[in-house]
C-alpha cells in the first residue's frame, strides 16, 4: 500500500489533489491510500507527503504554526518524498513580500517576490496580476518527476507572487511572465512547484504519477 498524506491546514484545494492522486494510482494498478489530514502521527506513517496551499501567505503561515504543521513538514523532509504545491512551495522559503512581509518556514534558501503592479511583457504590453492560466515550463535540469513530461509543457498557474531561489542549483524549471521565475525546484527529497499539477491535465497527472513512484533520490 502506497500511503500519501495530503497536509490539511485549511489552505489548499485538497479534494482535487486527492482525486488526482487516486486516479494516477489506479492507472498504475497500485494500491494507493490518500489521506487528507493534519494529524502528525498519520503523516509520520505515510510513505509520501503533499504540502499544498492557496491564498494569502500570512493566513497560511498562521494556520501552519497554529496546527504545528511547520514541525510536521520539517520532520517529513528528512524522511520521505515531499511535493509542495503553489503556496506550499512559497511557505518553504525564508520570507515573503506578501502582506507587508511574512516570515516563512526557512527550509529552503529563497524569498518570495511580488510580480508588481506594472508588470510588462517583452512587447511592452501590461500583464495582468495574478498570473493566471496556462504557461510553459522550461526544465532547467533532469529530475525523476520530469520523466515522460516533455520540456516546455504547459502547466496551470494561479499566483501573484513567485519564488526567487538563492541557490540556482535547486531550480529545476522556469517560466516566463514578464520575466523568468522559478516554476519548480528540488532539494534532496523535496520537489516544489508553483503551478498546480492537479489542474494541469495530462502532464500534471504524469508528474503526480512520477511522484508516486519516486524514492526521494535525485
Amino acid at each position: 500500500m502506497n500511503k500519501i498524506a495530503v497536509i490539511d491546514y485549511g489552505m489548499g484545494n485538497l479534494h482535487s489533489v486527492a482525486k488526482a492522486l487516486e486516479h494516477v494510482g489506479r492507472e498504475l494498478n497500485e494500491q494507493v491510500e490518500v489521506i487528507v489530514t493534519a494529524d502528525s502521527n498519520v503523516i509520520a506513517e505515510a510513505d509520501r507527503v503533499i504540502f499544498p496551499g492557496v491564498g494569502a501567505i500570512r493566513d497560511c503561515m498562521a494556520e501552519i504554526r497554529r496546527l504545528d504543521v511547520d514541525q510536521i513538514v520539517k520532520d517529513s523532509i528528512h524522511s520521505k518524498p515531499v511535493l509542495a504545491i503553489c503556496v506550499g512551495m512559497q511557505a518553504l522559503m525564508g520570507t515573503s513580500e506578501e502582506n507587508g512581509g511574512v516570515e516563512c518556514l526557512g527550509l529552503l534558501d529563497g524569498v518570495v517576490r511580488y510580480f508588481g503592479d506594472d508588470l510588462r511583457g517583452a512587447d511592452g504590453q501590461r500583464l495582468k496580476v495574478p498570473h493566471m492560466g496556462w504557461n510553459q515550463v522550461s526544465q532547467s535540469r533532469d529530475h525523476p518527476l520530469w520523466k515522460d513530461v516533455p520540456d516546455n509543457s504547459r502547466f496551470y498557474f494561479v499566483h501573484s507572487y513567485y519564488v526567487e531561489a538563492q541557490q540556482q542549483g535547486m531550480v529545476t524549471g522556469t517560466t516566463n511572465y514578464g520575466h523568468d521565475f522559478v516554476a519548480a525546484l528540488a532539494d534532496s527529497n523535496i520537489f516544489a512547484v508553483q503551478f498546480h499539477p492537479e489542474k494541469s491535465q495530462t502532464v500534471g497527472l504524469t508528474l503526480l504519477r512520477n511522484f508516486l513512484m519516486w524514492d526521494g533520490t535525485m
